[in-house]
């Protein structure tokens, strides 16, 4: 068994950066390991067709070295799978990351062991660990969710998960292809797939609004531009709501002109990506601003999509603007144009089974020759329950979170001393650009190791009242907009059967999350118990 200082589940954003910071900049012994062949967590593998980022590449990326930040050329607005990847290798190679790395090696187990103030990790090679810090940098949508449709086993063809795509990509040329699911990646993979299939047939349950990315290549006199202006687009976003390098606008839907309001969608539409919502402070509190809104974009839809019952099925919205994710895109509207492209209401003519010709809906066969399920993931509790993790009195994970994850600040569970989630639930992590979320929560575990390494501390565990009170406050937060509405939204687990629905990201805004941790820390930790 190999001591360590700190143990790092998962080698993204998440984990290098927990390993540069613990190992460099503290001196201590430190492992992250891997499940994958190669660095990259999600974007290892999210190798599906069309897979891109959703926020500006030149913000997607680690903040913490300007001379990094000046040194990588981003290539598109939206960089491709394969582009970043290549960065994340490029950050694990500029900093020797990977001498603390141990890839193909899943962690099954942990458990505290009291007596030594030590998490015992188990591998699935059977390899043990012991660490007195285990930080899980598993990322929050890792676990793919693979629906559980009868007769799957039986299927006569080949079927992927988008979410867990093969290393030697899918050959769609000839073959009869469908796609189930329309979340973000669904959205982005279908044009792409219809562009080589003989046929696609989409199997939709629950329509997505989608806003065109408006993607393009990054020349050299926009590259100079960010750079002279880094220090303050990096202060905005590491301080505003979202992490993102925009600020919402300061007006309201109503406080303009039909004509003013009509106007700024469209110069919203045309720029393109998730600053869409930005367009007014109060698209996402108010109903009616929603609305205006939502039937902006609806219109587009209608006004791209040719066939008009085609047309109604993809705008039947069950939920208001951007309570879902809300994905960006490149001609998935358009796809249904093609005379190769099908949809399929499953909410009208339902899947009944899978059999080895292809898909059973009530109305019959669909044949098929692969199967991509675009069916998103088990989000940000599944990466951590998929592990046997056990605390303190032998509590396990599984069953002290079997009514919904319980933290505090999305860092710290009771129950479970020197454990700390980076972006966990009750963080704002996937309401936000992740890379600036990730670097806030690894800076402070680090602090707080740091601190309780100088007080000569052991021990460092959320107290339940903090927790139960953090979690009030995030419930509260999203009761005052228009996210829990959204019946449908993984937000709440609600893609997942029997997972407790529960509002699980922090919407109180980036800024104000890094503030209140920030007095967590100055306060000696506030709501947590240390011990020698």
């Amino acid at each position: 068994m190999r001591s360590l200082d700190a143990l790092i589940i998962g080698a993204g954003f998440a984990g290098l950066y927990a390993i540069h910071l613990l190992r460099d900049r503290q001196g201590l012994d430190v492992v992250a390991l891997e499940a994958a062949s190669g660095v990259g967590g999600t974007w290892y593998w999210n190798r599906y067709p069309g897979a891109r980022c959703d926020s500006e590449s030149w913000s997607y990326c680690f903040q913490f070295d300007d001379d990094l930040v000046r040194a990588w050329q981003w290539s598109e607005r939206y960089p491709r799978q394969p582009e970043i990847l290549r960065y994340l290798n490029h950050v694990a190679d500029r900093f020797d990351l990977r001498r603390s790395i141990r890839l193909d090696t899943r962690v099954t187990a942990a458990r505290f062991d009291e007596a030594a103030s030590r998490w015992l990790v188990t591998t699935e090679a059977g390899e043990r660990y012991a660490a007195r810090f285990l930080i899980t940098a598993v990322g929050c949508l890792s676990a793919a969710n693979i629906p559980d449709i009868p007769g799957l086993e039986h299927f006569g063809g080949t079927w992927v998960h988008t979410g867990n795509w093969p290393e030697a990509g899918v050959d769609f040329t000839g073959k009869r292809v469908g796609l189930i699911g329309t979340g973000s990646t669904g959205i982005q993979a279908a044009p792409v797939i219809a562009a080589e299939a003989a046929h696609l047939t989409v199997f939709q349950r629950t329509p997505n609004y989608s806003v065109p990315a408006q993607n393009h290549p990054l020349d050299e006199t926009f590259r100079n531009r960010i750079k002279e202006a880094w220090p303050s687009l990096k202060a905005r976003m590491r301080s505003n709501t979202n992490g993102h390098p925009y600020v919402p606008a300061d007006r309201g839907t109503f406080e303009v002109s039909d004509e003013q309001r009509r106007a700024i969608y469209e110069q919203a539409w045309n720029a393109g990506g998730l600053s869409f919502r930005a367009s007014f402070r109060d698209m996402m509190v108010d109903r009616a601003a929603n609305d205006e809104a939502s039937a902006f974009i609806r219109e587009k839809i209608r006004g791209i999509v040719k066939d008009p019952a085609t047309a109604a099925a993809l705008t039947a919205f069950d939920h208001p603007f951007a309570t879902k994710r809300p994905p960006i895109d490149t001609e998935y509207f358009e796809t249904f144009n093609r005379d190769n492209v099908r949809l399929v209401d499953i909410r009208a003519t339902p899947i009944t089974r899978i059999v080895a010709e292809g898909v059973e809906t009530r109305a019959g066969v669909v044949p098929l020759d692969i199967i991509v399920f675009a069916t998103g993931f088990d989000a940000m509790t599944g990466p951590l329950l998929r592990i046997d993790i056990a605390g303190r009195g032998g509590t396990r994970l599984k069953d002290a979170w079997a009514e919904g994850p319980r933290t505090h600040l999305g860092l710290g569970v009771p129950g479970f001393p020197n454990l700390f989630t980076i972006t966990g639930p009750g963080s704002p992590s996937v309401l936000t650009n992740m890379p600036v979320a990730i670097e806030q929560h690894v800076d402070w575990i680090a602090g707080c190791i740091a601190w309780l390494r100088a007080e000569g501390l052991a021990r460092i565990e959320a107290t339940p009242d903090a927790a139960d009170t953090w979690g009030a406050h995030v419930a509260e937060v999203a009761n005052a907009t228009l996210y829990p509405t959204a019946a449908s939204s993984w937000y709440l687990g609600a893609n997942v059967p029997g997972k407790p629905r529960v509002f699980m990201p922090y919407l109180g805004g980036l800024g104000r999350y890094r503030a209140v941790c920030d007095t967590v820390a100055a306060e000696g930790y506030r709501g947590f118990t240390v011990a020698p």
